[in-house]
């Protein structure tokens, strides 16, 4: 049990990277948010990360995400991939054709957030080709994936045609995770494209959506006419909230989820667009799960929509895992908007 800073209130779910309460967060969040930047601020530096959004007035402007890097001279972009040298935006691997990339291959039906309502769960005996990208344009305190933070060196330095030659006719489909595919997302949708001459395999996103316009759009276009999906992880829905968990503000996510289901309405089967939330105790609560609940229904009650259970880990280790009783009011919730699809992701983790 820890007490809130603010309200007094004792709770297992506090954590003490803060101790203050999510109700607290949301409510008084101009008395907070000079503590949150600071936590966020802290952990960048550790990891060699920019500590913070660069808003040089006559940096060089990244267009590749919602976050809106000016960069100065000889800086780099939050999401540590991209640099201003001598005036030009280059990636920090120095080709657009190289990336901070990983992959492997992962047997059907795999645990996918998507497994459930995706065609893969059928196909025993064959591969996901699991690309894992070693960067991010958040900044989540939760993040089930942080390694990735350590893997941005030579050793995750590889080329369009070093994952072509992993491609074969037993994987099929290719998901495209992290971190987050957002930083790097040239380098995919030039391998993705590449991938769709030689064979027939779906294309799939699991992302937190954030990125420009034409760069999703390009995406969209290859899941839909591959057979593949967008998976958005919507981390929360009060931006307060997101500024403490992820670091940044969710208002491009939100705006790009809505451009998504677009897409979902010319092929609703299998689903185009699946949503995913981390169930994460004390602060994506029953509020932040209420107005993703809502939104969603008030785009397209049809989009599926998995909970996940929550494992203790990266800078929110001190929480619990995400209880069985939590995770089913959460289902509930989701019932009540209107939601037809709806699914708990991670089980085995529900304490």
């Amino acid at each position: 049990m820890r007490k809130c800073e603010l309200c007094k209130k004792t709770s297992p779910f506090i954590s003490k990277i803060i101790n203050i309460c999510g109700d607290c967060i949301r409510k008084n969040f101009d008395m907070v948010k000079d503590k949150i930047f600071e936590i966020h601020r802290t952990i960048r530096q550790k990891d060699g990360l920019p500590e913070e959004i660069p808003s040089d007035p006559k940096g060089r402007k990244c267009r590749i995400c919602f976050n809106g890097c000016s960069i100065p001279e000889g800086e780099r972009g939050f999401c540590g991939v991209y640099e201003n040298r001598n005036g030009k935006l280059v990636p920090k691997s120095g080709d657009w054709k190289k990336a901070y990339v990983y992959w492997y291959y992962d047997p059907l039906p795999t645990n996918c957030c998507a497994t459930w309502v995706c065609p893969g769960k059928k196909e025993y005996g064959f591969y996901n080709l699991a690309v894992f990208y070693c960067s991010c344009n958040f900044d989540c305190l939760f993040c089930q994936n942080w390694i990735f933070r350590k893997k941005m060196d030579r050793t995750s330095l590889n080329t369009v045609e070093d994952l072509l030659e992993a491609v074969n006719d037993k994987v099929k489909c290719i998901c495209f995770f992290g971190g987050d595919p957002i930083p790097q997302v040239i380098h995919a949708l030039i391998f993705a494209k590449k991938a769709l001459e030689r064979y027939r395999v779906r294309i799939c996103w699991e992302t937190n959506g954030a990125v420009s316009k034409r760069l999703l759009a390009q995406m969209a276009k290859l899941s839909l006419e591959s057979g593949g999906c967008i998976k958005v992880d919507l981390k929360c829905w009060t931006e307060e909230m997101s500024f403490f968990l992820s670091g940044v503000s969710n208002k491009g996510q939100k705006e790009n989820f809505k451009y998504l289901v677009n897409f979902h309405r010319l092929r609703p089967d299998p689903p185009f667009l699946i949503a995913s939330t981390l169930l994460v105790p004390g602060y994506v609560d029953m509020v932040e799960v209420e107005g993703i609940a809502r939104f969603i229904a008030s785009l397209d009650p049809s989009i599926p929509w998995t909970l996940l259970g929550f494992h203790p880990d990266f800078y929110l280790s001190d929480l619990p895992p995400t209880p069985r009783s939590y995770a089913f009011s959460c289902l509930e919730i989701a019932k009540k908007a209107g939601i037809k699809e709806l699914h708990i992701g991670n089980m085995h983790l529900l304490s």
